[in-house]
């Protein structure tokens, strides 16, 4: 969830930690930054009173300072904390439960503790020094307690310090000893706090720090996209794992396997989904993989860099130059899938996601890694560590910045494929690229098609190959007209929708036009003549506008949108005195969009829908 959402949602109390630590960090940066003057101006230099753009733009401006803060406040807290810290930063945890957020950290305490005994009576049961890995854990170990037991020597309390910890990473990465063995004979040294009273401390900690948000009235943690991306860099983690996932799945078994070999981990007998999961769980950095791990002994740098230019294909990385070095090549591959996560949801509408992600559900034939049946739901809770009692949809999954991408990436190759083939798409090329764009095509044609949807003219539909149940048209016409606002550059608040709406009464869109103020939208198709029942829309719109009020917001304007209006309803909605609101024609959207498509640079702003009665497209469409 993105910073700006993140503060839409909280009171001041809850923001009150973070915004006196931004605050702190905007006095004591560059008083020449051009972003920070401008932007404490426009807020006469009260952050308090700022709203959350401009709390993003602050944030953006001091984002560098902001991570050495958190990075010194952190490198002073114990290692319960940074166990935590791993644990809030892993995709799927942006938003979870404090109660969750338990379970996760006592789940991930049992397992470092079984592999720390693990590594503990395997050490201790070999002599041999013939620098196997066995062998190797034992040096490391050795060196992490020289660098432990070294204050007591001049009769201070043991600790490792910031450059004992900076040998010691240069160490593990000669030695080949992955993040999770690491941490595990950290832990044999100085055993790492289990518990809820340890979690509930860590979190009030690091709320302290402004490095969370604590929703006190759903018991709920949040952490903004923006502060995710601080910590996996204070932890050395130059990609999320959903993204190493898609480097795994396009690798061969053959280099799979060699990952594994330099670990010493086991390869003999292990399944490709299980080799899969055992390198994203060991915490190995990715850029050693690139570098190193994969490849054969024999294969020299001109190998390398050959394979990692077949590697940004098979990726669809579309990069103006691959560079000619190895780090190169690596760094284009990082760069492109730290920063996919916009284009990759502009790629595809919400209406689309949304079918795109009913289809795989209703298709998806999976296996769990124990061989049972398994289903996306399962799949995805699993992988993103999700809550059983969590509701599973697009609106939670895109909350969590999980891309149409991420969720086919869930999917094995094998998977992917035969699903693929039950959609009856090319078998050319790549298949998750497939399935993405059959998808985004669907929703090309019906917004083609759009003034069609809004009359109901199934007919029409039908002969340019528009597969739909008449009785679908409506909510078709609804999914379009998001789509439209979304490439328009508006913001769809799904979340407050979902909140607003009753078993009964159900929003169609919600609209944020700032922090507080939103334009309600509704979606209305009519078969014959003009759309002309407005007592029966005035009482749906003026109960949303209640109970938008009701959650702090300000309704500017209501939007209706139909295919056309009759005169009594125009003058009903010009002369109601309860709300502002706006008609606008169907063909009228349509324009527009055209319009904003056509230009280069499109000027098009929320503001132009709020100017009450029936808007003239025409002219709006120019303006753009």
């Amino acid at each position: 969830m993105k910073l700006n959402h993140v503060l839409s949602t909280l009171n001041q109390i809850e923001k009150s930690k973070f915004i006196t630590c931004l605050d702190k960090l905007c006095s004591s940066a560059d008083p020449a930054s051009e972003t920070i003057t401008k932007t404490l101006k426009k807020v006469n230099q009260q952050i308090k009173d700022a709203s959350g753009s401009d709390i993003t733009q602050l944030f953006q401006a001091v984002a560098q300072e902001f991570k050495e803060s958190a990075r010194e406040k952190l490198a002073l807290c114990d290692a319960s904390m940074a166990l935590l810290v791993n644990i809030l930063s892993r995709d799927g945890n942006g938003v979870a439960r404090i109660s969750w957020i338990e379970q996760l950290y006592a789940r991930e305490w049992e397992s470092l503790d079984c592999l720390a005994n693990q590594i503990k009576q395997d050490v201790g049961n070999s002599e041999a020094e013939d620098y196997s890995h066995i062998h190797r854990l034992k040096i490391f170990r050795d060196c992490l307690n020289v660098a432990y037991t070294n204050d007591e020597k001049i009769n201070r309390q043991a600790n490792i310090t910031d450059d004992e910890r900076s040998i010691l990473n240069t160490l593990s990465h000669h030695l080949k000893i992955s993040k999770d063995e690491v941490v595990a004979i950290e832990h044999l040294a100085d055993p790492i706090k289990a518990g809820k009273q340890t979690v509930d401390s860590c979190l009030q900690e690091l709320r302290d720090m402004g490095v969370i948000f604590i929703n006190r009235k759903n018991a709920e943690v949040l952490i903004p996209d923006e502060v995710v991306a601080v910590l996996n860099q204070i932890q050395g983690k130059e990609l999320a794992d959903k993204h190493l996932l898609r480097i795994l799945r396009v690798l061969s078994d053959a280099e799979l396997s060699n990952i594994l070999k330099s670990y010493g981990k086991r390869i003999r007998g292990v399944s490709r989904g299980d080799k899969i999961s055992t390198i994203l769980h060991s915490g190995i950095a990715v850029r050693d993989m690139l570098s190193r791990d994969l490849y054969d002994e024999a294969d020299n740098q001109n190998k390398r860099k050959e394979r990692l230019k077949v590697l940004i294909t098979d990726l669809e990385i579309d990069a103006e130059r691959i560079g000619s070095t190895l780090d190169e090549r690596i760094d284009v591959i990082l760069e492109s899938l730290n920063s996919a996560s916009d284009s990759e949801f502009d790629a595809i509408s919400a209406a689309g996601y949304k079918e795109m992600f009913d289809s795989i559900q209703q298709n998806f034939k999976g296996l769990d890694s124990a061989g049972n049946p398994e289903s996306l739901i399962q799949r995805i809770r699993t992988e993103f560590e999700l809550e059983e009692n969590d509701e599973v949809s697009v609106e939670r999954l895109r909350a969590l910045s999980i891309t149409p991408q991420d969720m086919l990436y869930l999917l094995s190759n094998d998977e992917v494929k035969e699903l693929r083939d039950i959609l009856k798409l090319s078998k050319k090329g790549n298949p998750r690229f497939n399935i993405l764009q059959a998808f985004a095509n669907v929703n090309d044609k019906l917004i083609e098609n759009y003034e069609a949807l809004a009359r109901r003219d199934f007919l029409t539909l039908k002969t340019v190959g528009i597969d739909i149940a008449e009785t679908d048209i409506g909510v078709k016409f609804e999914e379009a007209t998001k789509s439209i606002l979304e490439q328009l550059d508006l913001v769809i608040d799904e979340e407050l929708r979902k909140n607003i709406n009753t078993a009964k009464d159900k929003a169609d869109i919600i609209i944020s036009i700032s922090d507080d103020d939103i334009i309600i939208g509704e979606a209305k198709t009519c078969k014959n003549g003009d759309f002309a029942k407005y007592s029966t829309t005035s009482r749906q719109i003026k109960a949303y506008v209640n109970r938008c009020e009701n959650q702090g917001k300000r309704v500017a304007q209501v939007l209706i949108i139909a295919p056309s209006f009759s005169q009594d309803f125009i003058e009903s909605a010009e002369m109601d005195t309860e709300v502002n609101i706006s008609l606008l024609t169907a063909e009228g959207l349509k324009q527009i969009y055209d319009a904003y498509k056509a230009k280069r640079r499109p000027n098009f702003s929320a503001r132009l829908l709020t100017k009450g009665g029936l808007l003239k497209a025409e002219l709006i469409a120019k303006s753009i």
